[in-house]
Order: structure tokens, then C-alpha cells, then sequence
């Protein structure tokens, strides 16, 4: 995901939350919040429509959303909260301000509609999701989404890896812990059970992963602890 489509991610999730709030709003009244075009706003109005959002336009007064419509908990899939609270993280990190302070308003109000169950997990998410800049913004895996549900699930995760350093393919029971991204690849920590021990896997090396019905008991650790412990024993980075 570049800027701009986090740009526009944040600004959709803005004009949704203003549309609930007030009765009526022009295109112009948008354009000059958000600093874009009209017809930006035309367009974003539209990507809202399709979406499925109930928006209502009052010829020369502007645009309202129908009577009763609310973004109900049902909605929001745990994948799709997943998807959210990962952009959050990503845009937590932008340099701009005023950006990070409009998104995190919008996500809070996301957040406040979640169901408890799926509140709590998306919580836990985001506070193990580390980002690094991705300045390739290459597609190197297909894995992200299943392994974000298996962590907050706690699902034991049998994985097929292939390991570059000794060019050799394992087999795996591991225990996901956290996720994050370097400036070319997204990596998941978790507890192997083969190596009795926490490691670091690529998830382009990830050649198929199969979730558990088991569960494990959650850790104990923090992840910014797991880092001090990586940092003691390895000088470095994650052992892969």
C-alpha cells in the first residue's frame, strides 16, 4: 500500500464518520476539509456508494446518509478489522501530523462499532505490528491475512518453509507471536516448536500453511521485550 492509497484509505474512513455526524454536507464543504477537489470528492462519494453506504444526494444542498444507517458490528468482518488496525500502524508512522491525527480520530470511531470480541483481538493486533519502510512496495507473499487471524486466535500454524541460508525445506508446528515489516519482505515471530525456541520467518519462504483448530497458551512477552532479548542474543535482528 503506497501514500496515496493510505491518503485515501484515511480520507474515505473521515468522510464516512462526517456523513454520520452532521445531516448535510457539500462537496465543496468536503473538498475544504480534506484539502482535494471536488471532484476527488465526487469520486470518493461514489467508491462510498459502491461500497454499499446508503448515501442520499439533496439536489443544490449536498450529500446525507439514509435515516438510520449506522455501521453496525456485523459489518466488519475480523479479517477486515484486521486489515484496518494493519493500515493504522503503517499510517502511525507518516510524517505528516495533521494526517495521523484525521486517521486515528476516523479508526477510534471504527473501533467504537467493533463487537468486544473482535475489539479486544484488533487491540492485540495493534500492538504487534511493526512497520519499516517499503520502498519497493512489491507483492512478496499471500500469507499476511491468515497469519494475522491464527495470531490473535492463538492457533497452533503447521507451515511448509524454505530456509535460503541452508537450503532446506521444514516442516513446522509454530506459534505466531507478532508481525512486521522490513523494506522488503513481512516477517512473522513465532515460537517454533521444532527449535524450542522464538524465530523470525519470511513469508515469502512460507510455501504452504495450514491453521490449527488447537490453540496455544498466549506469551507472556512483550514484543518490544522479545526485541530486547534478540537484541542480547543475536547483537542484531530476529533469528530467521
Amino acid at each position: 500500500m503506497n501514500e496515496n492509497d493510505t491518503k485515501r484509505l484515511s480520507r474515505l474512513t473521515a468522510i464516512l464518520t462526517q456523513l454520520q455526524t452532521k445531516r448535510l454536507l457539500t462537496a465543496s464543504e468536503l473538498a475544504n476539509k480534506f484539502s482535494v477537489s471536488k471532484r476527488t470528492i465526487y469520486r470518493d462519494i461514489k467508491a462510498l456508494e459502491q461500497g454499499g453506504v446508503p448515501i442520499l444526494t439533496e439536489e443544490g444542498k449536498g450529500y446525507t446518509i439514509m435515516d438510520g444507517y449506522r455501521i453496525p458490528p456485523v459489518m466488519f468482518t475480523e479479517s477486515e478489522a484486521n486489515a484496518l488496525i494493519t493500515a493504522e500502524q503503517l499510517i502511525l508512522k507518516n510524517k505528516d501530523a495533521s494526517f495521523v491525527k484525521e486517521y486515528t480520530e476516523a479508526i477510534n470511531k471504527i473501533k467504537s462499532v467493533l463487537r468486544n470480541n473482535t475489539k479486544d483481538k484488533a487491540n492485540l493486533l495493534s500492538t504487534r505490528i511493526v512497520f519499516r519502510q517499503n520502498t519497493a512496495n512489491e507483492t512478496t507473499s499471500n500469507h499476511l491475512a491468515t497469519l494475522q487471524l491464527a495470531l490473535t486466535n492463538f492457533n497452533l500454524t503447521k507451515i511448509k518453509y524454505h530456509s535460503t541460508d541452508t537450503n532446506q525445506t521444514t516442516e513446522r508446528i509454530i506459534e505466531p507471536f507478532a508481525i512486521y515489516s522490513t523494506q522488503e519482505n513481512w516477517l512473522l515471530i513465532a515460537f517454533c516448536r521444532l527449535r524450542s525456541d522464538f524465530r523470525a520467518f519470511r513469508l515469502d519462504r512460507i510455501q504452504s500453511l495450514n491453521i490449527h483448530i488447537d490453540t496455544f497458551e498466549p506469551h507472556k512477552i512483550t514484543l518490544q521485550e522479545y526485541f530486547e532479548i534478540c537484541k542480547t542474543k543475536y547483537s542484531l535482528e530476529p533469528l530467521t
